[in-house]
């Protein structure tokens, strides 16, 4: 017997209405972290993402799958997949809604393959705050942002302060992030985006 889909967000919430100070829509955005496997531009076999704010609580990233990304030959990873989708979906909750937060849930719905050479069109959207916790979801299109939906998301963020990182994360990374940060003229441990 199959259980009826449960529908999303599951709870009662509130609209996740974008920071004042998020960037506008048509803003390119930036790698939040040059290590980092999803969007950083020091990982060289990394999936290099790239974002835009769009209208509404949208962001839109990109990513083309490389050979280094395959999990059947031919085919991308799926594990790589949902990695692409924590990162989209993460970079719409840090630039959106400029609050530091935690993948609490990831769901992926994998409709159909992803061949290796070819270009993911991810639009993850703000569906709603709960307190602490932000629900987004996202669709990947195949080639062309009207491609067909190859990968479907969704997620529960979870909001975190700073003692998060600190408590949790390596010490020497943190501080070459903190620095690199406060060269590029963040504010101190402005952590997303």
């Amino acid at each position: 017997m199959s259980k009826p889909a449960q529908s999303w967000p599951p709870v009662d919430t509130e609209p996740a209405v974008p920071h004042p100070d998020a960037p506008a829509p048509g803003s390119k955005l930036g790698v939040h972290y040059a290590h980092c496997f999803g969007c950083g531009d020091e990982v060289e076999s990394g999936l290099h993402i790239q974002s835009t704010v769009a209208e509404g609580a949208v962001v839109t990233s990109q990513f083309t799958v490389l050979d280094e990304h395959q999990g059947a030959p031919g085919l991308a990873h799926g594990g790589l997949l949902a990695c692409a989708f924590d990162e989209a979906l993460g970079t719409a909750v840090g630039n959106l809604l400029r609050k530091p937060a935690v993948t609490g849930k990831l769901e992926t719905d994998f409709r159909r393959p992803v061949p290796v050479g070819s270009v993911l069109h991810i639009v993850a959207k703000l569906d709603g705050v709960a307190g602490r916790k932000i629900y987004v979801s996202a669709n990947g299109h195949l080639n062309a942002e009207d491609g067909p939906i190859a990968v479907q998301a969704r997620a529960l963020f979870v909001t975190v302060g700073v003692g998060h990182f600190t408590a949790h994360g390596d010490s020497d990374a943190l501080q070459k992030f903190r620095e690199a940060r406060l060269r590029s003229g963040h504010q101190d441990w402005d952590i997303n985006p």
